[in-house]
């Protein structure tokens, strides 16, 4: 072989290996990735109303990017990722968005250049606060009531201003108590058997959950009465279910007693109605065995491995419905932890306390837990309808052993306040997270 022929092979030869590693990172970006996964979509309440605040939740691939859009509202709700593969997000419904009588809310979730959606289809609800009508019965030659209702306010504060109507027998005498706040504030006659009157709020008022309002007629020497029946809140705000637990898809362990529970969360309303909780596990009504309150509910049992749906009604004061359902698993042997383990020994989630409380948990040796504390107060008094303050912001270090504790002392320790616990675990490149809801006791 001469030396021009082993230079043509040997040119022919460098210029294989320079095709291949020209075209190899080619073939490497054209790889193409699986679309991302939702499990689950799901919104709180169940159908749209000016004013009501709407909670998301998504559940599917972790990391991405995870949106709602409302249709006839023009913008794109963001969500944001929780815990691994959970998103979360809200959105207040105004009354200049444009809805339709069956809105459809999508949910998408991005990743990779590749994208998913879910879609709900929720009702529009034409909420119209109403008078309240408690007419009295009808007596040859006595006055009559035919309405007593009031104009709704969205919040029970300081300064403001309740306005009350009465429809009845014209020209006489109106008035009305507030049971416990005021009495005998007048009403005056604005035009033939048209009465108003109204009342503000002082800071020193305390408005109950249940709270009884009378109005009174007088005419032609004798007198009637009116119950109110209706209430003081607008019906912008609706009622939610929250800080379910087990978490919706959760793997609990068999072997011992498993708590289901969750929140009620009626923030500038007034309140849950207890009476009106309805508990449904697995098909079975459970609500005479749980324990039951106007901010939570907890039921206790050794539950046989398999799946176990929950759905929870429950109404408030004013009459709002809100219903949740989800599901979670009681297994032989729980799902492997992915993270650090942590739990709360020393009070279950939803539980009630008194004073000042000390917080007891575990996790792995030596890792750090951040724990931040948020009072909610849902008391009665007027002025703290819907508070939230932070109450504890710190960070403690777990023993050899794995366990750690921290306190916190309630300001003004009033019945029904809740208090929403943080804790994130971390170790190296490992943390965990969890919340507990505690409720204080009246």
């Amino acid at each position: 072989m001469n030396i021009a022929n082993r230079f043509q092979k040997l040119f022919l030869l460098v210029l294989a290996f320079a095709s291949i590693a020209t075209f190899a990172p080619t073939a490497a970006a054209k790889k193409s990735y699986a679309p991302p996964e939702i499990e689950n979509f799901s919104v709180t309440p169940e159908y749209l109303f000016p004013g009501a605040e709407l909670y998301f939740t998504v559940e599917g691939t972790p990391r991405a990017k995870a949106s709602v859009h409302i249709s006839g509202i023009n913008r794109t709700i963001p969500l944001k990722e929780v815990a691994e593969g959970v998103y979360e997000g809200s959105y207040i419904i105004k009354r200049t968005d444009r809805a339709v009588a069956s809105s459809t809310l999508r949910a998408t979730l991005k990743s990779r250049g590749q994208s998913s959606s879910d879609t709900i289809r929720l009702p529009w609800h034409n909420a119209v606060a109403t008078p309240a009508v408690v007419p009295a019965p009808v007596v040859q030659g006595m006055p009559a009531i035919t309405a007593f209702g009031v104009v709704p306010v969205n919040k029970i504060e300081p300064g403001a201003d309740l306005k009350f109507t009465m429809s009845g027998t014209p020209g006489g005498t109106a008035s009305f108590i507030i049971d416990g706040v005021s009495r005998e504030v007048p009403m005056r006659e604005v035009k033939s058997g048209q009465y108003e009157g109204s009342y503000t709020i002082r800071r020193t008022d305390n408005f109950p959950a249940a709270i009884n309002i009378t109005g009174t007629l007088e005419a032609n020497g004798r007198t009637v009465r009116a119950v109110f029946n209706q209430s003081l809140l607008s019906d912008a705000k609706l009622p939610m279910i929250k800080n379910l637990s087990p978490h919706n898809g959760e793997t609990v362990a068999a072997g011992g007693l498993t708590t289901v529970s969750a929140t009620f969360d009626d923030s500038g309303g007034l309140g849950i109605d207890p009476r009106t909780v309805r508990v449904i596990l697995a098909g079975r009504d459970i609500t005479q065995n749980a324990t039951i309150s106007p901010q939570f509910f907890s039921y206790r049992s050794d539950l046989i491995p398999g799946q176990y749906p929950v759905e929870v009604t429950a109404r408030d004061l004013a009459g709002n419905t809100v219903r949740q359902s989800w599901k979670f698993t009681v297994a032989l042997q729980a799902a492997a932890a992915t993270s650090l383990p942590l739990q709360v020994i020393s009070h279950a989630n939803n539980a009630e306390i008194s004073g000042g409380t000390e917080i007891r948990g575990r996790t792995a040796p030596d890792a750090s837990v951040q724990v931040q504390v948020q009072v909610q107060g849902i008391a009665s008094l007027a002025g703290l309808f819907g508070i939230t303050q932070p109450i504890l912001n710190q960070t403690v270090k777990a023993d050899a052993n794995g366990n750690f504790s921290f306190s916190f002392q309630p300001q003004i320790p009033l019945p029904g306040t809740r208090y929403e616990i943080t804790l994130r675990a971390t170790k190296g490149d490992l943390n965990k997270d969890m919340k507990l809801v505690l409720v204080q006791k009246k």
